[in-house]
């Protein structure tokens, strides 16, 4: 039994046809409707990610089936809200403040070598945090824990702050500037101004003051609902729990799996 929605399947298997009719496929012509391309979509991500066996079960060829999901994953994918337009409906929903936060996807080896800040030679993907090959993506959340936009995918080896300032910074200046502000976890901390992030203890024997301990216990409690957002994420589409295809597609389908999130929680509206 496949755990979704028939809304759900049928707003997926809507957004296919539109594509086919974009490209032009000759109407009888695949192997399977939008409707249950779609269903395989969905099966694989909801964490059925032997392939083959979903082919099998669809009665159609391994080929085929790898294609039907990495067209789903490009359709779903295509949808996905860019940083901007992410920021703009934030703004217009009256949202006090967004949260910045970070996680690791794991993922399959990946030999790709890179030069770290000490000149030495080490392997991209590997997260020396986690001790494991990931990709680190960056996300934003609403307060509620609602993921509202996902960067593109860096290596694991990539501190937070590091792609931070790479994908989504600049944009969240301009957003302060505008009553927007950002929370972050101390990973962030340097960020720059507008991004709040908790106050360090200080060095020695030396303690917080009562005032920037009340502000981080304030900066904790209302940033640890917006964490849940790759929670939300992970926990419903639990392909994101470890990707077995190139690293490079984790984007893609974190993207996609936002879609589908944002469906389910009426922040997409259904097409006619």
């Amino acid at each position: 039994m496949l755990h979704v929605s028939r809304p759900l399947v049928r707003h997926v298997a809507q957004l296919l046809q539109n594509e086919c009719r974009r490209l032009g496929t000759p109407k009888g012509s695949r192997a399977l409707t939008p409707f249950w391309q779609a269903v395989l979509i969905l099966c694989w991500f909801r964490g059925e990610n032997d392939i083959p066996k979903l082919g099998r079960d669809h009665r159609v060829s391994r080929a085929t089936a790898y294609r039907y999901i990495a067209e789903g994953i490009g359709v779903l994918a295509a949808q996905a809200p860019d940083l901007h337009a992410a920021l703009d409906r934030a703004h217009a929903d009256g949202l006090a403040y967004v949260i910045l936060d970070g996680t690791l996807i794991p993922t399959d080896r990946c030999a790709e070598q890179t030069i770290n800040v000490k000149g030495e030679s080490i392997d991209a993907w590997y997260s020396g945090k986690a001790h494991q090959h990931a990709g680190n993506l960056q996300a934003l959340s609403a307060p509620s824990g609602l993921p509202l936009w996902i960067a593109e995918v860096e290596p694991g080896s990539v501190h937070d702050l590091t792609a931070a300032r790479t994908h989504v910074l600049a944009a969240l200046y301009a957003a302060s500037a505008a009553d927007l502000p950002t929370l972050a976890d101390s990973g962030y901390d340097g960020a720059g101004i507008g991004i709040h992030t908790p106050i360090k203890q200080p060095k020695g024997n030396h303690i917080l003051s009562p005032d920037n301990r009340t502000y981080n216990r304030l900066l904790r409690a209302l940033r640890c609902l917006g964490e849940r957002g790759f929670a939300l994420l992970k926990g419903r589409w639990r392909i994101l729990q470890h990707i077995t295809a190139s690293p490079s597609a984790i984007s893609d389908i974190a993207r996609a799996a936002l879609v589908l999130t944002h469906f389910e929680h009426n922040y997409l509206p259904a097409i006619d």
